[in-house]
């Protein structure tokens, strides 16, 4: 009695190769991965305001920054968390967490 066949069988194996460098496709190469970990206290900071910018009671975020965001909320009298004005202004700099999760998009 023979096998029973499977539909991975009507295809071909492919093996995939290595880049120029020994990494696969798939992988960062060491000196790229180490430059863009972060440590665990901004990954925490990142998740604040991530969560800030999902937070829909404090009005749309995009076409401006968060911490403009912060600040019309204050003005609305929201309320806005201020552990996040605290990561925005010890932050002034970095885009990565000055922009919304939506920045990219056009409007």
């Amino acid at each position: 009695m023979g096998r029973k066949q499977r539909i991975t069988d009507s295809y071909p194996v492919v093996k995939r190769r290595e880049g120029p460098s020994g990494h696969s496709k798939g992988e960062l190469a060491p000196e790229l991965g180490e430059e863009t970990q972060a440590s665990s206290e901004e990954q925490a900071e990142l998740e604040l305001l991530r969560q800030f910018d999902l937070t829909w009671q404090y009005g749309p975020c995009t076409g401006i920054t968060r911490l403009q965001r912060w600040h019309r909320a204050q003005q609305m009298g929201l309320e806005p968390p201020p552990e996040v004005h605290q990561v925005l202004k010890s932050h002034l700099g970095e885009p990565r967490f000055q922009h919304s999760l939506w920045h990219l998009y056009p409007l």
